[in-house]
């Protein structure tokens, strides 16, 4: 929890809430998606998705398109403003994370690249144990 928070801390723009960024990075990784998409994979609720989005979309890294099958309905997509914003949080953490890794063994290299999997599994499993 400590390390996630630390790494919370290494992004370009502090204005936005962990919950804002989180859903700029599934946008990233999963495509475009509807509000309600994105309220379930985040699991928060519609009305508060539709309030992050509006808030994204007033920042300009979020648009909405009409939906192309349903047009009760709109689809998110992240923007290039977004893309640009996600990728220099990440090169920012991912120096941070390099600095830590200096002060670690060869061992304990070995162990966290042996974990790497396990943790990539976790971090993107679709199960609520709620």
């Amino acid at each position: 929890m400590r390390l996630s928070r630390r790494l919370r801390h290494q992004r370009v723009d502090e204005s936005l809430s962990p919950t804002e960024m989180a859903v700029l990075g599934t946008l990233a990784r999963c495509g475009s998606a509807t509000p309600g998409e994105l309220a379930r994979k985040e699991h928060v609720q519609p009305p508060s998705m539709t309030r992050i989005v509006a808030m994204l979309e007033s920042k300009g890294l979020v648009r909405r398109d009409p939906h192309p099958d349903d047009r009760r309905q709109v689809v998110v997509r992240q923007t290039e403003a977004a893309e640009a914003m996600l990728e220099e949080s990440r090169v920012k953490r991912n120096a941070f994370l390099a600095q830590l890794m200096e002060g670690l063994d060869d061992d304990e290299r070995a162990v966290l690249r042996a974990a790497a999997p396990v943790l990539e599994k976790l971090a993107h499993s679709d199960t609520n144990p709620r």
